[in-house]
């Protein structure tokens, strides 16, 4: 039964067109990849991909004008502006079917991606259904990011989100990547330019305040390829946490309550280091102040001990260390962002971390 806070789609073809879009920019290790993921789809309706191509330094360029010669399905367009809400939006303008899916080029599909998401976005039993999102699943090829893939795949590393692990279908707050109805992404304007990170979120709380329902279906699997460096972990997370604070920001309450743990971890953490050096100097005294100043830095340090001897697939020691050190890179990293971006709000803090 209808409510009257939803707004009502038409209905879809049985197998309607689909638009997968793609913003593209030093991605020249996954591209190809990526795209041959999207022309293997099991698939019967008719299907374009449109990648829109910031200003790479590395052969992504290259690479997508052979792609776009080999194939008519696939097709380009300029990014002129480089940020991932622009990338997506280009695309978005110059695609022309009724279902769009966004892809990264840092991700892979799986087969039957397509049509468990059109299927999904098709339930009649579920209110303005306008996206359908799944499992982000991290994979990695080395060492380190193989303990970075597990630290996304574990609720230690970014915790939270339903696509982060495995959950059962149903109403969520937001989707990874997504496979939206054209009519709600139009109606609400598309992704914000002005968010340079976390467009995700932002375009689906859009999208639910519009009257539309965004659902979490685990049919739906994608491969995810994270960083493989702790440096360009830490870049791309110090972006994220800053613009998550831009959100808090901005929309306030509406802000899941972990937005706001790795800025309090910060916080504790500089308050142990500031009190251990006064202990140390004798300003504080030690037998009466280390038990409740030092209780941040001592609590977080048990939390990774405890992180590490759950989080599975590990082998050995050099693994749990690896482990350990990309979870502190990951909470302190976006932690910092978080109140970088509270107190001075976004500027042009942006992911770099695959700047060639």
């Amino acid at each position: 039964m209808w409510e009257d806070r939803f707004v009502q789609l038409p209905p879809l073809a049985p197998v309607p067109a689909v638009s997968y879009v793609m913003p593209v920019l030093n991605e020249a290790e996954f591209l190809e990849s990526a795209v041959r993921t999207i022309l293997a789809q099991e698939y019967a309706g008719e299907q374009e991909i449109v990648l829109a191509l910031g200003p790479s330094r590395d052969d992504s360029t290259a690479i997508a004008e052979r792609l776009a010669a080999a194939d008519p399905r696939v097709r380009l367009v300029a990014n002129p502006e480089r940020d991932i809400p622009n990338g997506l939006n280009h695309a978005i303008a110059a695609s022309t079917h009724p279902v769009i899916i966004r892809v990264d080029a840092h991700s892979e599909l799986t087969p039957d991606y397509t049509a468990r998401g059109v299927a999904a976005l098709q339930r009649s039993d579920v209110p303005a259904l306008a996206n359908v999102g799944g499992i982000m699943r991290a994979a990695g090829r080395g060492d380190v990011q193989r303990a970075i893939a597990r630290s996304y795949n574990s609720p230690f590393g970014l915790g939270g989100g339903a696509y982060h692990g495995d959950g059962t279908p149903g109403p969520a707050e937001s989707a990874y990547l997504g496979v939206f109805r054209r009519e709600a992404v139009d109606a609400v304007g598309g992704y914000d330019p002005t968010i340079l990170r976390g467009e995700d979120w932002e375009l689906n709380l859009r999208i639910r305040r519009a009257g539309f329902t965004v659902w979490f279906d685990p049919a739906l699997k994608v491969t995810y390829w994270p960083r493989a460096s702790f440096a360009d972990l830490s870049r791309q997370f110090f972006a994220t946490g800053t613009w998550r604070a831009v959100l808090v920001r901005r929309y306030g309450r509406a802000n899941p309550w972990r937005f706001f743990a790795p800025g309090a971890l910060v916080l504790g953490l500089a308050v142990s280091a500031i009190a251990l050096v006064l202990l140390c100097v004798g300003v504080l005294p030690w037998a009466s102040a280390w038990p409740v100043l030092l209780a941040p830095a001592a609590l977080y340090a048990l939390g990774i001990l405890f992180a590490v001897v759950r989080i599975p697939e590990q082998r050995g020691i050099r693994d749990r260390v690896l482990t350990a050190v990309t979870l502190i890179t990951m909470h302190l990293s976006w932690g910092t962002g978080f109140l970088r971006g509270i107190t001075l709000g976004g500027g042009r803090v942006v992911d770099r971390s695959r700047v060639a």
